[in-house]
């Protein structure tokens, strides 16, 4: 069947994707209540028993925030690294010893054909990491929540058919917002998030023919905007030299209160 995927809910107050593939279905990340995640599953058609586990990129609130509270209602096991599971582990309660299950940053693991390798990213974080997604030769990449692009984070998305980017804020919007200096240095540093214009700079040097849609994820909600972030993106991307026709490339939308429709990557 091959890889599908949504986004259910990315930004700044909450996060979680579903990833498939016809005999596993996989929940990156549970940043909201368990009823919501319920919620917003039941508009994809899934429901918590059809889950195989959880895969955690991070231990930020706006990621684990329902994580608990889903895995105990569906008993599902949840992969994270050792400094994840250790800096998160008050916050999400009791859990059964098979329900902690180890996933090693730079690891790879099958469920059963759906292959999951997770790589390092930059974030002020235990150890944070993004995933890709493996199916014969399909690849799904998930990279939100990181400073900058290190050259191994290029290496690790750089040959997926889809990729799901974090584009979290215009940065004269959030230098002219309402939040305190030291959490806009916070989030402009290399330990923060990425700008619109960061993330149309990365595409720029990634974009290839392989390449079909960039989900941009994580927008914040005080400091971007949905136009905003994709024509930022584009124009960062033409000012360095790339440029492409929706035939062959798209930017596309991920919401804060909604999910985007299934993408099957075979269908490209």
């Amino acid at each position: 069947m091959g890889i599908r995927f949504s986004v259910l809910s990315s930004g700044s107050t909450g996060n979680a994707t579903l990833v498939a593939n016809g005999e596993v279905t996989l929940m990156v990340d549970a940043g909201f209540s368990a009823k919501r995640i319920d919620e917003l599953m039941m508009e994809r058609g899934v429901t918590g028993q059809e889950l195989t586990g959880i895969l955690v990129t991070h231990e930020h609130s706006d990621h684990i925030k329902g994580l608990g509270a889903v895995a105990r209602k569906y008993n599902l096991p949840i992969y994270a690294n050792e400094k994840t599971w250790a800096a998160m582990e008050k916050a999400i309660g009791n859990l059964a010893d098979d329900q902690r299950c180890i996933l090693g940053t730079g690891d790879t693991r099958d469920f059963g054909s759906l292959r999951v390798e997770s790589f390092a990213i930059s974030h002020d974080a235990a150890e944070p990491v993004g995933y890709n997604f493996y199916d014969g030769k399909e690849k799904l990449s998930v990279c939100t929540d990181l400073g900058y692009a290190s050259d191994k984070v290029k290496e690790a998305i750089c040959d997926a058919d889809v990729l799901v980017l974090e584009a979290n804020h215009d940065i004269e919007m959030l230098r002219m917002g309402r939040y305190p200096w030291n959490i806009k240095r916070r989030i402009l540093g290399d330990l923060g998030h990425l700008s619109n214009d960061a993330t149309g700079e990365l595409m720029s040097e990634i974009l290839n023919g392989r390449l079909k849609r960039t989900y941009l994820a994580h927008l914040s909600r005080e400091h971007n905007m949905l136009d905003l972030a994709k024509m930022s993106v584009r124009g960062s991307m033409e000012d360095r030299g790339c440029f492409f026709r929706d035939s062959e490339f798209k930017l596309c939308e991920t919401y804060y209160d909604r999910p985007t429709p299934w993408d099957v990557l075979s269908e490209r």
